[in-house]
């Protein structure tokens, strides 16, 4: 087991981490879950930074407290799903109550001859943050506590040439109930979301209004999220959700919008607004423009007189 460094402890294999959890050897070397039920001990220090190279999902029954969206918190009590995949540092919690329900663990090799391998990078909740969590209703936390005990059965049973299939096949099940409930959690959870989208409107509406995209050019998916002090992922697929685009996308509509305003309201040169609004090349802009409104710069200008 070799640190990635001083202050991080990384697994490679699933084995190593149940060794270092006090858990008996796995049944198959790829997959392994923990209920935490049955643990006579956390082993895991309190802020201790870990690396896995495999994915986790943990299934907890209860996160109380303040959990943080963005700038806002959001009381919470209730189960929820969080999300890990390889290589990912987190740290351990704080609170002893954060070692309870079950922690699945797979190692990519386990789905590698299954369609999961492929699918699996479509699912975003694997890059978001812990503060980024699913919640689920006692209605979806019944369904997602079925399928974690059902694949607890699974692995207490022997070995044969059906398992693997059998498992991947709750694993998929599982992922695909997650980014169910996932959608649902965007919807449901408006006012918080609506807030991260009020920001992000007045985050750019202040950039374009200072000198900032002549210092620094167009503002990007990055520098967005981390101002808002959400994920990348989470914001994309939030506003996939409540707006029909991804973030790329709800940045490029702010840019047309505001040098339509430009065209429309000064004499400058489309090549002058290009820059002002952070564009290196003008014709970058143009290509942009008439993409989005199948008109060029000119000919909307020209519509005006």
């Amino acid at each position: 087991m070799k640190p990635v460094n001083p202050t991080v402890q990384r697994f490679k294999n699933i084995s190593e981490l149940m060794s270092y959890l006090h858990q008996p050897v796995p049944s198959h070397p790829l997959i392994a879950m923990v209920n935490y039920d049955n643990m006579a001990v956390n082993t895991l220090r309190k802020q201790q930074k870990i690396a896995i190279d495999f994915y986790k999902i943990s299934f907890k029954p209860s996160f109380k407290g303040q959990i943080k969206y963005g700038q806002g918190y959001y009381d919470f009590q209730g189960g929820g799903l969080a999300f890990l995949k390889p290589q990912q540092i987190v740290t351990s919690s704080n609170d002893e109550r954060g070692y309870e329900g079950y922690s699945l663990y797979f190692h990519t090799d386990f789905i590698r001859n299954y369609p999961l391998a492929n699918s699996i990078h479509q699912y975003g909740f694997f890059s978001y943050s812990a503060s980024e969590a699913l919640f689920l209703s006692d209605k979806e936390q019944r369904v997602i506590g079925d399928l974690f005990r059902s694949i607890e059965s699974e692995l207490s049973n022997n070995i044969d040439q059906y398992s693997q299939d059998v498992l991947v096949s709750q694993i998929d099940l599982l992922l695909n109930y997650s980014n169910r409930f996932y959608n649902r959690q965007f919807i449901t959870r408006k006012i918080i979301n609506n807030e991260i989208i009020a920001q992000l409107d007045d985050l750019l509406e202040d950039y374009f209004n200072k000198e900032t995209p002549l210092i620094n050019g167009l503002p990007s998916v990055q520098y967005i999220s981390g101002q808002l002090n959400v994920s990348q992922r989470y914001l994309s697929d939030m506003l996939h959700v409540i707006a029909g685009q991804n973030t790329q996308q709800y940045i490029h509509e702010k840019i047309i919008a505001r040098a339509k305003d430009r065209l429309s309201t000064t004499n400058l040169l489309v090549s002058e607004i290009a820059y002002e609004l952070g564009f290196e090349h003008p014709q970058s802009f143009s290509k942009l423009f008439k993409t989005k409104t199948e008109q060029s710069p000119l000919e909307f200008r020209n519509s005006f007189h």
